[in-house]
């Protein structure tokens, strides 16, 4: 692998925030540390033996890259509304977008610390761009449909035996007081409800939690995984990424209750039978970028 300009892309991202875009202050926001692009550093200087591995086997030695991580809930709530780069900490859902987007850069020709940032703003908002909080994707099946048509992952739900899910969301635009970013600001309020709708009328398939077992032989190493919720007006509530441990499938995951990221104990199946509200799961699987086109259609604004 080609790494051309790995310390030109270390050195230009400032501490805190790097501004790059003069029209949209909420658009050229970027928040990370010194110890981000050490680490990012470090687990490229681990992985780089790697990178011809296939894309669900690097996910599994990115997510166990951060085992022991600490789990910190809530590190993407900044004002202004900018890309969060924090591998320090870690909750569910940051935890398998990072190691996502780390996995990309890695078979890219030229992983550096500035071409993993573009991969992870362009998985974690809708076109890639930030304008504001509306622009991230906040409900992990949206997240799964606009990822899709990127083509950065698969949604396999249909496939592998999976069942139709009807969609109720509206928590967000319900509790506008819970979310800074949305109160006192309607219009805001406004972009979300429409957008639940949106998501509302789309096809969506899980596996029922007593189909786990059944539909298993479909999942696959670094597969990612949602635990849907009969929460009212959610659709999940906890991410992790497949593992087949010694003919075992389990997960990997930032878990709040044991405040770190761990290999889950348990199988797949015990875990989601052991969560009265979890109906199933959703599964996803990534797909190696194309090296030569990784960047097609996509103009990051960081």
């Amino acid at each position: 692998m080609r790494r051309v300009t790995v310390v030109l892309g270390f050195c230009i991202c400032v501490c805190v925030a790097f501004l790059v875009n003069a029209q949209d202050p909420a658009s050229r926001k970027l928040y990370c540390t010194d110890e981000d692009r050490a680490l990012f550093e470090r687990y490229y200087t681990q992985m780089e033996s790697q990178e011809s591995l296939p894309m669900g086997e690097l996910m599994i030695h990115t997510a166990l890259f951060f085992r022991e991580t600490p789990y910190v809930a809530s590190t993407l709530e900044k004002e202004p509304e900018g890309l969060v780069v924090n591998l320090r900490e870690l909750d569910c859902t940051t935890f398998a977008e990072t190691v996502l987007a780390l996995s990309r850069a890695l078979l890219e020709e030229n992983p550096t610390f500035e071409n993993f940032r573009e991969n992870l703003q362009r998985l974690r908002y809708r076109e890639g761009t930030i304008g504001d909080y509306t622009d991230r994707l906040h409900y992990m099946t949206d997240w799964f449909y606009e990822n899709e048509r990127k083509g950065i992952v698969k949604d396999m739900g249909r496939e592998i035996g999976g069942a139709s899910l009807p969609l109720d969301l509206s928590f967000i635009s319900t509790h506008p007081d819970s979310y800074k970013q949305l109160k006192n600001h309607p219009e805001r309020v406004r972009r979300m409800a429409d957008k639940e709708k949106e998501i509302n009328l789309r096809p969506h398939y899980y596996v029922p939690k007593r189909e786990i077992d059944k539909c298993s032989s479909g999942i696959k190493n670094g597969d990612i995984l949602c635990f849907v919720t009969s929460i009212k007006g959610l659709d999940v509530t906890h991410v992790g990424i497949a593992y087949w441990k010694e003919g075992r499938l389990t997960f990997i995951h930032a878990s709040s209750s044991a405040k770190k990221v761990i290999v889950q104990e348990g199988s797949l199946r015990d875990y989601a039978e052991g969560i009265k509200s979890c109906k199933g799961i959703l599964v996803a699987r990534p797909l190696s970028p194309h090296r030569n086109n990784s960047k097609a259609n996509f103009n990051p604004m960081l």
